[in-house]
């Protein structure tokens, strides 16, 4: 049984501050649970659209909940530095909140400093923005909103491979420029259909995106996965290749659907990608360092790669310097990158809020969590995706939906 004790009980009122660049809802109760939230400014475009609420402006909907519970909530992007916000308030901070697509970076010193800090929340899917060996160390409890996110990106996927293999964005660029010349379009541009697909993590994601390639006629549709679908999920359309390095020989579109951690950070760098077949299209919505930056932009520049397109950084927000930003293919093309937005959706957005909400609800309540919601908990990994985890039920489900 996976539980969160909590004994704390508050009825107190509020007092609303504004600390710029955070939101500060503070009440003067000795009782009160310290959370922060760090999440990206929207501006006037939050102003404007309530449902974005994964900014710092609709702090996803839960500021009058814990403001009438009696709680103190503050609300950053401002995460960078030991002087800023993140760091200042990381400091007593009983949660902490936020999102992947604008991390506060939890490492290992970050949580010694954090002495009262219980449970981390990963308002989307995807916590390795928190170092999980030292919340383990600590008996902090993270979680994230499982699921919430699965057909934003995988959509996203889909949309990416058909741009690369379409050479869409220099077609669109012409446009733009008051230009027309379809030779240069054509000569670059594919069909989707007879080629070979495969995604690197057959999960909730990568399952998905295979799915939605069947009506496209691809010649195979492939995956690599250290542990097998369940067997309802099976089909003789999505062929398993068992090891890494022959899948990616046979594929014209390579899709990275798997987590970051330590045996895949910067997996894919010179070396595998050398075994990429030439003039392969490569797609990273997973997460920005499972691929070498350099090593990207050095296959796409020696034409080893067609394209590369995605919209996770290994740094985020992306530098203006980033690599990424300025990588083209030998025809001045294959460049598909966007700021990390596939798994926000407006409908993802109401998604993974809620189940935050529902998150911070059973810790105060008490209550034990969803254990598909679960990263690690009681010292221990819970989640296969993240480590193994040996003296309890894992909570994370296999591969496939």
């Amino acid at each position: 049984m996976f539980s969160l004790a909590r004994s704390r009980l508050v009825s107190s009122p509020h007092l609303l501050h504004t600390i710029k660049p955070s939101r500060n809802f503070s009440t003067s109760s000795p009782n009160m649970v310290k959370v922060l939230a760090v999440l990206y400014k929207g501006g006037q475009a939050a102003k404007e659209e309530p449902r974005l609420l994964g900014t710092i402006e609709n702090s996803l909907g839960i500021s009058d909940w814990l403001k009438k519970e009696g709680h103190e909530f503050i609300v950053t992007d401002d995460k960078e530095g030991p002087g800023s916000e993140f760091q200042k308030h990381i400091a007593d901070a009983e949660i902490l909140v936020t999102t992947p697509f604008h991390p506060g970076y939890l490492t290992a010193d970050l949580i010694e400093k954090a002495k009262n800090l219980k449970l981390c929340v990963t308002a989307g899917v995807g916590s390795d923005h928190i170092d999980l060996d030292a919340a383990n160390k600590k008996s902090i409890t993270v979680a994230e909103v499982s699921g919430s996110n699965v057909v934003s990106v995988a959509e996203h996927v889909v949309m990416s491979i058909l741009l690369l293999v379409r050479n869409f964005v220099p077609a669109h660029e012409q446009i733009l420029a008051d230009d027309w010349n379809v030779a240069q379009i054509a000569r670059n541009a594919y069909d989707l259909e007879g080629k070979t697909v495969g995604t690197v993590g057959c999960g909730r994601i990568g399952y998905r995106v295979l799915e939605r390639l069947r009506g496209f006629n691809c010649k195979e549709l492939l995956w690599f996965d250290y542990t097998d679908l369940p067997e309802d999920k099976k089909t003789p359309e999505f062929k398993r290749v068992d090891k890494l390095e022959d899948m990616l020989a046979k594929c014209d579109v390579v899709t990275i659907n798997c987590p970051l951690h330590e045996k895949t950070k910067g997996l894919f760098n010179d070396q595998l990608i050398s075994k990429m077949k030439k003039g392969a299209w490569l797609v990273n919505t997973a997460r920005g360092a499972i691929c070498d930056r350099n090593a990207v932009k050095k296959a796409l520049e020696s034409g080893h790669l067609n394209g590369y397109a995605g919209d996770v950084w290994d740094v985020q927000p992306s530098p203006k310097d980033h690599p990424w930003r300025h990588a083209f293919n030998t025809l001045g093309g294959g460049n598909g990158m966007v700021p990390h937005y596939s798994g926000t959706t407006l409908d993802a957005q109401a998604r993974y809020a809620n189940g935050a909400k529902d998150i911070i609800q059973r810790y105060l309540a008490g209550k034990e969590q969803d254990p598909a919601n679960l990263i690690v908990i009681d010292g221990d990994y819970a989640s296969k995706a993240y480590g193994q985890r040996e003296k309890k039920p894992t909570g994370q489900k296999p591969a496939g939906p």
